[in-house]
């Protein structure tokens, strides 16, 4: 009863709401918390610190705005009873018209704050609880489209598949990205909206769950089209970095223009020769992914 107490003040936490649009903030800011627990930082967050991340999370996948506010979840989330300012009241510092304490402030008076002690101890022992929590935080608040890129962007890596709840580096997704210039590695994809990349992701070549660490030659940037084929074993990757095509796969539509238009083809290479995938990862890949046999290299598609 007590893990559903919890989950419920979760589940009820105040949004602030006018007329459809959209507020983010505590979504985000709750997510981030988690991630900062997976990853076992302290309870209590320097406000510095979340004000340039959490700012990023609201500029990514939030509404654009001429200014982003992370103060606001930051300070609001008492409220709702899950969250604790660290020895504000000793402080003494005003707060503004709408009841809000000012980012100068938290910053100049380095300011920390997080779960409350129970809360946070109660999400440590329960990671079916995290996931719960998580799962309905982005089902509530975004499409489904984008949980995955707020989840390594915050740094939770969910296996749906069981009841475990990992952790992941939230740099991974930047780094790999930037390796590949911010284009899919297959087919050159890099639509964005303003300069965030859409559908764009990055792929481990060796899993995550399969303990593939989070490293440029072990990430290839994907579109989300050849992201989920190559998870599926529909293609590979050489060691000598050929795109190579299953024969089990098939189809009409789609098949020549997104699979075998690249068959026999080499990789998009990343900057730098450094961040070309590891050997030891593409064997993991063929050996435990990629599905029936590798088509033979005709020139029809070549």
């Amino acid at each position: 009863m007590k893990n559903q107490n919890i989950k419920n003040q979760f589940k009820k936490i105040t949004m602030w709401k006018r007329s459809g649009v959209r507020s983010p903030h505590k979504p985000l800011m709750v997510l981030y918390a988690i991630g900062c627990l997976l990853r076992n930082k302290e309870r209590l967050i320097s406000y510095e610190e979340i004000d340039k991340d959490v700012a990023k999370l609201l500029q990514d996948f939030g509404p654009q705005r001429k200014s982003y506010h992370p103060e606001y979840p930051f300070w609001r989330l008492q409220k709702d009873g899950i969250w604790e300012i660290e020895h504000f009241e000793k402080l003494n510092l005003k707060l503004n018209k709408s009841g809000d304490i000012k980012k100068k402030d938290l910053i100049e008076n380095r300011i920390h704050g997080g779960f409350k002690k129970h809360i946070y101890q109660n999400l440590v022992d329960n990671q079916m609880m995290i996931k719960k929590i998580i799962q309905e935080m982005l089902e509530d608040n975004f499409p489904q489209t984008i949980h995955e890129d707020i989840l390594q962007a915050v740094g939770i890596d969910i296996n749906l598949m069981d009841n475990s709840v990992k952790t992941r580096s939230p740099n991974f997704r930047d780094k790999i990205l930037r390796a590949y210039d911010y284009r899919c590695a297959i087919c050159g994809f890099d639509v964005r909206m303003g300069h965030f990349p859409v559908a764009l992701e990055a792929a481990h070549i060796k899993w995550h769950n399969a303990g593939g660490p989070d490293t440029e030659i072990n990430g290839l940037a994907l579109c989300s089209l050849h992201h989920k084929l190559f998870d599926r074993g529909a293609y590979t990757v050489s060691n000598d970095l050929i795109i190579l095509v299953s024969n089990r796969a098939n189809g009409t539509e789609g098949f020549k223009e997104w699979l075998m238009k690249f068959h026999g083809k080499k990789l998009r290479l990343p900057q730098r020769t450094t961040y070309s995938p590891d050997q030891a990862y593409t064997d993991w890949h063929v050996r435990e992914v990629f599905q029936g046999e590798f088509r033979e290299v005709v020139n029809e598609y070549g």
